[in-house]
């Protein structure tokens, strides 16, 4: 037999694919540094912006140039830019974005002069202030003073010198009971606030009111303008009875040289008393006018002139 002997020889083995071997481990761990540099740095960036962002929008409302500097009003007519700004006491200064506006509109709206206000933001130094106003119709008179009324009937101000511009019709008979010579009773001021509001709609003939008298809450009696005759208007339909009134005015002063009242309450039939005519007099029909007694005279009514 025989036995043949061979050399064996040593081949190595290919690189398996996921065996990197030294070089590649080296690649590999440079790259792991390379992203956790990248990663680092990208959160140090990212911490540096927030942090700076922080410190400006903390220090940012506190910038001179967003102080508010600026206070421009509109839509005022009876208050001016001064008094509402005197409302606004603390605005002026204060930063524009920080500022609490809600509070100050509420400051402005406790003003009875006001019925709405809005204020805005203009960046950067400027608020605007936007206001309706509400408008004097006539006088109330409450214990020997004068106060401008709405048409809503609120009083609005007290009547000074600085009014005077205002030729309204002055309101008698406001006066609540117990002695209270400040507080409306509910009633008469409901009658003069719907008296006021149906005047409001009809400029000429609100302008054509001198007084009016509300002592009974269920008869408003108006004085015109160069007529001595106390209209009674009941407690609706005021401007068709005032207009029924203008008229018939040259008709019935044909037939009653001198008027004391008029009362409009009873429809197309008005009745009519003359001066010095006792109020209980008995009556007749002129040309389809009732000359007779109207309501009595209000106490106190009209005691002065517009």
């Amino acid at each position: 037999m025989t036995i043949v002997l061979r050399n064996a020889l040593s081949v190595p083995s290919a690189p398996s694919r996921t065996d990197p071997g030294p070089s590649g481990l080296r690649r590999l761990a440079a790259g792991a540094r390379r992203r956790w540099v990248r990663t680092v740095r990208g959160l140090v960036l990212a911490g540096g912006l927030g942090f700076g962002g922080w410190m400006a929008a903390a220090e940012l409302p506190a910038a001179p140039f967003l102080a508010v500097d600026d206070i421009v009003v509109r839509g005022n007519e009876q208050l001016s830019d001064g008094e509402v700004l005197a409302l606004l006491s603390g605005l002026r200064g204060a930063s524009i974005l920080s500022v609490d506006l809600a509070a100050h509109q509420r400051r402005l709206a406790a003003s009875p002069w006001l019925t709405g206000v809005t204020l805005r933001r203009r960046l950067p130094s400027t608020v605007e202030v936007l206001v309706s106003e509400r408008r004097p119709i006539a006088l109330a008179r409450f214990g020997g003073r004068l106060f401008l009324l709405d048409a809503s009937g609120v009083v609005v101000d007290g009547y000074g010198p600085r009014f005077a511009r205002f030729d309204l019709p002055i309101v008698d008979g406001l006066e609540g009971g117990e002695g209270d010579a400040e507080t409306a009773d509910p009633r008469r001021m409901a009658l003069a606030a719907r008296l006021l509001a149906q005047l409001a709609g009809e400029p000429d003939v609100l302008n054509a009111v001198s007084q009016i008298d509300v002592a009974d809450p269920r008869d408003a009696v108006v004085l015109l303008d160069r007529d001595a005759a106390l209209l009674h208007l009941g407690t609706d339909r005021f401007v068709k009875r005032l207009r029924l009134y203008a008229e018939l005015a040259p008709v019935l002063r044909e037939q009653v040289r001198d008027i004391d009242e008029v009362d409009l309450r009873f429809g197309p039939r008005v009745y009519v008393r003359p001066a010095g005519q006792a109020a209980r007099a008995p009556g007749r029909v002129v040309d389809g006018v009732a000359d007779g007694p109207a309501a009595g005279r209000p106490g106190g009514a009209f005691a002065s002139g517009r």
